[in-house]
């Protein structure tokens, strides 16, 4: 409990740290936040200097930046995180819109990557050195060296373009769903066969299986009951870690395929300077990475006996 309440505090300390930081880098950015508001809103025609001043007065963007950062902590403690500057609309109705077809798509891109990485690195941890080992660590080195929308234009060009068996981009149906998601799905293949490979491996020469083998146990059997265990420990804290990469992943590619999910919304705010929708992105995303984090140490801990003794 000692170590998960210490967790919880870092998560914390790292949301506030985070949204610190973005707050500052939002309004470091060139040009006027004023001026890409009232063009967000009006259109760039429309967006003349009154319309500028008005919203600069609304919006009380000709505070101190110390003032505006204080008010804004003072909402975020009280579990208000303001409307957005262009659609006016609260930002947590914003981000609850878009987030569920982030969820769907994270959900589904990270089954789908472990439904390929997990029996492709076992085969590759059991036989090192093998045929399959070699052609799957090859993948994995291309794929991982590969941009994430190199991988999705690619995915689009034969799926969508020659062989017409999925829409390009946009959501109207669940198959509009699956060339995002298997464009996540192999990046994150890429990266979780090697871990998995390596923790197979470490676990099939550990001296306990190979006593598990002088009792008699066929190397199946002992890898069940006495390699699973071990070896989840490091697969669970590195597809905790993941989550990094599929926040990256969100942004490029649901700008690609031009799908609502949380990375859409975050470039269009990003710039339209909607500052409210880019710090409420970014507290809600490191407090969810900080909660998957936490889930992983969690789990470590049930899962490895040792770990508990220590914390």
């Amino acid at each position: 409990m000692k170590t998960l309440g210490l967790r919880l505090g870092q998560a914390l300390a790292t949301a506030w740290v985070i949204a610190t930081l973005c707050f500052g880098i939002t309004h470091a950015l060139p040009g006027d936040i004023a001026l890409s508001i009232a063009i967000a809103r009006v259109g760039a025609d429309r967006a003349t200097p009154e319309v500028e001043a008005r919203v600069r007065n609304d919006e009380a963007l000709n505070r101190p930046l110390l003032v505006q950062y204080g008010h804004w902590m003072s909402r975020v403690m009280r579990g208000d995180l303001g409307r957005s500057l262009v659609s006016r609309k609260p930002v947590i109705d914003e981000i609850l819109y878009h987030a569920r077809f982030t969820l769907g798509l994270g959900v589904l891109g990270w089954a789908l990557s472990y439904a390929l990485a997990l029996p492709l690195g076992i085969a590759c941890g059991l036989r090192p050195g093998g045929l399959v080992d070699r052609v799957v660590t090859g993948l994995t080195v291309l794929f991982a060296a590969l941009p994430s929308f190199l991988v999705g234009i690619g995915l689009i060009t034969l799926f969508a373009l020659t062989l017409r068996w999925l829409p390009p981009a946009g959501f109207k149906t669940p198959t509009h769903l699956v060339l995002p998601a298997l464009t996540l799905a192999l990046g994150l293949t890429a990266f979780s066969v090697p871990v998995i490979r390596a923790a197979v491996r470490e676990v099939a020469r550990a001296p306990y299986m190979q006593f598990a083998r002088l009792r008699g146990l066929p190397k199946g059997a002992a890898l069940r009951h006495h390699g699973v265990r071990n070896a989840a420990i490091p697969i669970i804290t590195f597809a905790a870690l993941q989550m990094g990469f599929l926040i990256d992943g969100f942004v490029i590619v649901e700008t690609l395929f031009n799908y609502p999910g949380m990375g859409d919304l975050l470039v269009r705010a990003l710039v339209a300077r909607d500052i409210p929708i880019i710090l409420g992105c970014a507290l809600l995303i490191s407090l969810l990475y900080a909660l998957v984090n936490l889930l992983a140490d969690a789990a470590a801990l049930v899962l490895d006996p040792r770990r508990r003794r220590l914390a």
